[in-house]
């Protein structure tokens, strides 16, 4: 895989690769089905009251006389709040039981899905719904099963928006589908931040790993702006940069998968760059270092990104599974393809702006 051809929407660099075959952490992980570890599951809470003592009671029919069920003193049914507290007090020992055990599950690329669901949608959720107040529309145009690529703007000096949009398609999809990101090298050679972008799903944006997740059924998003998106100035804000030569639309071409245009608002406004120094880029091995109102100026606190309103908008689906294989060839269409997705999003972005009533409001 050290090959592997590469999607240019990021970068042009080539990409690491991985061993096959999905894998467990820890020993006891290795005689354990797939999704439960020895003692894993929550066992159910004992039956409380007379039903528990009476073996003639029929379930079926429950007692519904005067005080066959015991309340509290709140005058609320026994084990309703108190029950519940115990349920989440086991389930949150059973996690850190299989997280202390090794017993937990990751697939080939990094992925651990409970770690995701249970701790890091958490730890992500209160910035998406109190700080950003993101407001998702047209979820629903992501497809309910299969692959299919999603693709969107990029911008916000830091890469937020990608985690924001990973949030509103984890929330908000009916079907309860979680996004695979295509991320550049750099994400990857960062220390703490390489090891949270695999717990989440994220892998190399190269065009091998991105084919081997659609055939498998996944949800991959991409950016295709890259750096170009993500640290262009402010001066530039909303206006999309080259979507790279189409290495996404050949993707999507060769898994026969949807491409579903995807357009935020909101995310431009959080760092504006007003400068970049281009020599502390160098050093630090960076591709742009950003200069803004308040950083580096005000130290940490100067990192902290402004609270504007976000809108994420997802498009229609564009279909490709009518082309033949070789389709996936044709640099043609390839262009076709890449400007009516770019020219979409961008429609979108100048249609949500107008709407927007204050970039904080």
């Amino acid at each position: 895989m050290a090959d592997a051809k590469v999607i240019p929407f990021d970068d042009d660099r080539s990409r690491g690769s991985r061993g096959a075959g999905s894998r467990r952490r820890g020993s006891a992980a290795e005689s354990a089905p797939v999704g439960e570890g020895p003692g894993g599951e929550v066992q159910p809470l004992p039956v409380r009251g007379a039903a528990a003592q009476d073996p003639t009671t029929d379930p079926e029919e429950p007692d519904e006389s005067p005080g066959a069920r015991p309340t509290t003193e709140g005058g609320g049914e026994e084990g309703g709040e108190d029950g519940g507290l115990e349920r989440r007090v086991a389930a949150g020992l059973s996690f850190l039981r299989r997280r202390l055990t090794g017993d937990y599950e990751v697939d080939d690329f990094g992925y651990d899905a409970e770690l995701t669901d249970q701790v890091l949608m958490s730890l992500l959720r209160p910035m998406y719904e109190k700080y950003f107040r993101v407001e998702v529309k047209g979820v629903e145009n992501i497809p309910a099963q299969g692959g299919a690529l999603i693709v969107a703007n990029h911008s916000g000096t830091l890469p937020l928006d990608g985690l924001m949009m990973q949030v509103a398609v984890h929330d908000h999809h009916p079907a309860d589908r979680h996004l695979r990101l295509l991320a550049a090298d750099l994400v990857f050679v960062l220390p703490v931040v390489n090891e949270l972008a695999r717990k989440l799903g994220h892998t190399l944006a190269c065009a091998e790993d991105a084919e081997r997740l659609l055939a498998q059924g996944e949800l991959v998003g991409v950016m295709p702006e890259g750096f170009k998106g993500i640290g262009k100035p402010f001066g530039e804000r909303y206006k999309l940069q080259r979507f790279g030569r189409g290495g996404f639309v050949s993707t999507a071409l060769r898994q026969g998968v949807p491409i579903v245009p995807c357009s935020i608002v909101g995310a431009e406004e959080i760092y504006p760059m007003i400068g970049n120094s281009k020599t502390l880029a160098r050093l630090l091995g960076f591709p742009y270092f950003p200069l803004t109102p308040t950083f580096p100026w005000l130290g940490p606190l100067g990192a902290v990104p402004l609270p504007t309103k976000w809108t994420i908008q997802f498009g229609e689906p564009i279909p490709t599974d009518g082309y033949a294989p070789e389709a996936a060839e044709d640099p043609v269409l390839m262009f076709n393809l890449t400007d009516q997705v770019r020219e979409q999003i961008q429609h979108t972005l100048y249609k949500l702006l107008v709407q927007r009533r204050s970039v904080f409001f």
